[in-house]
This record gives C-alpha cells, structure tokens and sequence, in this order.
C-alpha cells in the first residue's frame, strides 16, 4: 500500500546509537506492528555557533515551506498533464532512479550535491536558489504550453458552439451563396423557438428580398441557421430591421483558401499542444525527483539543526523514519516519547496542557523529540 505521509524523527541516545535503535523498533512492533521504520542517516555538517544555529532554525521552516509548496506544485503539475492526455500514468515519480518511497526510507546524503565540508547556511542558500530556478522554468514551461491551450481551445469552441458564436466555414458551402453586383446572401441566427415567425415575416424586413429565397443550413439546441437573398443596396437596412425583431446576421466572407487555412491551423495547433504536453511532462518527472532531493536534504539540515538546539553538542542522537498509518501514529508517538530520558519527557509531555501550549507557541506539532512531517502528496 502506497505510504503519502512519513514522520522524520530524532532521538536522544540512551547508550549506544544501537542500543537505541533498537529499542525503538521493538518498541514500535509492540505498539504499531504494521509501521515501518527505517533509518534516517544525517553525515556530520558544520554546526557554527549557537546564536547561527537560531538563526537558521527559523530561516530552515521558511526554506522548507517554499520548497515543499514546489515539489507539490510539480506533483499537481504531472497529475494535470496526465489528466489532459486521457492516458494512465506513464510514469512512476522517482528519485536518482528509485521510487519516492525507496528515496525516502533509503536516504542518502549527496556529497557531490551538496558537500559536507560546507557550510549549513551555504547549503540551504543553494538548494533555495536552484528551485527557486527549476520553479521559474517551470512557470516559463506551463505558460507555453497554457498559451497553445488556449488557443486550441478557443478555436474548438469556435467550432463546437452555438450558431451564435461558432465558426461557420465549415458548414456553409460554396453554393449556398449568391455574391454578384447586385445580389448578396446573408446568414441569420433564429432561435429555435422563432423559426415559424421568421419563415413568414423575413420576405417583409425590407425591400427587395428575393421571394422564398431562405433555406436552413443547419441547426443546434438552441439556433437554427437561415440563408436570405436581396438586393446588395438594402442589406443594411436589412439587418438593422432583422436585429429588431430578434434575428441576428452574421457577418460572413466564404473564403474557402481561408478555411483550409484555419484548418492546417488547427492540426498545428492540435500537434504543438500534443508535442508540448509530452515535453511538459517528461521534464516535470525529472524536475519532481530534483526537487524532490533537495527537500529532503532540506529537512536532513532542519533534523540536524533541531537536534542540535534539543540535545546540544556533540550531536548524539539518532535519527528514523517512520511510516504510521493515521490509526497508529498516537501509538507510534508514543514509543518515541518513552524513548525520551524523563527530565526531557517531562518538560514537554503534557501536549494537552494549555499553560504547555502557551509556551510552545500553540504549536500542536511539539513533542519532547523533534519530529519533522513529511506529505507527499500535499
């Protein structure tokens, strides 16, 4: 079963990192059997001072929100692309070729990435500025492609609406049309409901109206559409006396080079759309899996940041995850909380206690071990 939330958590050691780890897991497997857990390996980074250390803290959660809101945005971004093409998934959202959960409960730091010997702040402000950019092209990306959309769309709703509004090339034929010196035919709009009222009123709109001359193209739910023949030097009083009456004339020049044009558009239209789709999409499943990375390495720094701040120097604690499912995840937290030593425990226990939430900001998300979420779905 697909797992879209993890818990990222860090513990104090009670003697050694095994000793601990494996106090977790039994403890886990009593309380939660089905929650896996895994561990969450965090290299030794260049901590600084304290006062740097508060500092980044708080720039970390502004860090993580901004690129936790990209890795979504890509998400959604495939989802809407996959939608569009009426196709299945094509492909599986991964990371340096391993799926997202695999990424997850297998981390690894990239020290080619983003090394060790640098840094945290320096760290941070390069992960920042390549989603910020991967985020930019993003938007340049789906700006192309939405322009090529639209106008498609706009062309197929030319084509598909009402008699009103709709493009009328492709119902009206060559000899529908009388063009001479002297005669014009025009195309009128009827609702349906008025059909019977133009039949025997159009021959008296005007003077010189070719008798009998009407005939109906075509018809939708709503209009119908009607051919009338007069004289070229009372069309326009024609009109102004037919849009009295309810009927609406539409300007129309048959232009048959014209209409194969708007049709060759279209097929371009139609195959930029497609083209683009598939360039869309292939990128945003690249990009996913960097941003994706660098999410992660973001919250690797705000574990280790954390800890430090929580436990103090040097840093001994262990880092897991863990994957609760909604019903578990009290229990899951709790067998954490237990692993706490007791004056830490005690400290922040009462979760419930409102002078507790006071101090804690009224942050709900407080525990007496740091603990990050991870939703992979948004």
């Amino acid at each position: 079963m697909a797992v879209n939330k993890y818990l990222l958590v860090s513990l104090p050691l009670h003697g050694s990192e095994r000793q601990t780890w494996e106090n977790l897991q039994s403890g886990v497997s009593r309380a939660a059997f089905d929650t896996p857990t895994y561990k969450f390996p965090i290299p030794q980074l260049r901590t600084g001072t304290l006062d740097s250390l508060l500092v980044l803290s708080d720039d970390l959660t502004k860090a993580n929100q901004i690129v936790e809101t990209v890795t979504h945005k890509v998400r959604r971004q495939i989802d809407d692309l996959e939608r569009a093409s009426n196709a299945d998934s094509s492909g599986v959202l991964s990371v340096d070729g391993v799926p997202v959960d695999h990424y997850v409960t297998r981390f690894a730091w990239d020290d080619a990435k983003y090394p060790t010997m640098a840094p945290m702040r320096e760290i941070v402000d390069t992960i920042q500025e390549n989603v910020a950019k991967l985020e930019d092209d993003l938007k340049v990306r789906v700006s192309e492609y939405s322009n090529v959309k639209t106008s498609l769309t706009t062309m197929l709703r030319k084509q598909g609406g009402s008699m009103a509004v709709r493009d009328l090339s492709t119902v009206v034929k060559p000899d529908d049309i009388i063009n001479t010196e002297h005669l014009v035919t025009l195309l009128v709009v009827v609702s349906k409901y008025s059909q019977k009222d133009w039949l025997g009123s159009y021959e008296k709109l005007s003077t010189f109206v070719v008798p009998r001359s009407s005939h109906k193209l075509t018809e939708d739910n709503e209009y119908a559409l009607y051919t009338v023949t007069l004289f070229r030097k009372v069309a326009d009083s024609f009109k102004t006396t037919a849009r009295e009456r309810g009927f609406l004339v539409r300007d129309f020049e048959l232009d048959p080079e014209g209409q194969a044009s708007k049709q060759e558009e279209m097929a371009k239209l139609q195959k930029d759309q497609d083209e683009l789709r598939q360039s869309l999409q292939q990128w945003c499943y690249q990009v996913y899996g960097e941003v994706f990375s660098a999410w992660m390495h973001l919250c690797a720094i705000r574990l280790y940041t954390e800890s430090i701040l929580r436990y103090g120097l040097p840093p001994k604690f262990l880092a897991a995850v863990l994957a609760p499912s909604t019903k578990t995840e009290k229990k899951v937290r709790a067998v954490c909380e237990k692993l706490c030593s007791e004056t830490n425990s005690s400290f922040w226990h009462s979760e419930d206690d409102a002078s507790m939430m006071g101090l804690a900001g009224g942050d709900p998300d407080v525990y007496p071990y740091v603990s990050l979420t991870v939703n992979l779905a948004g």
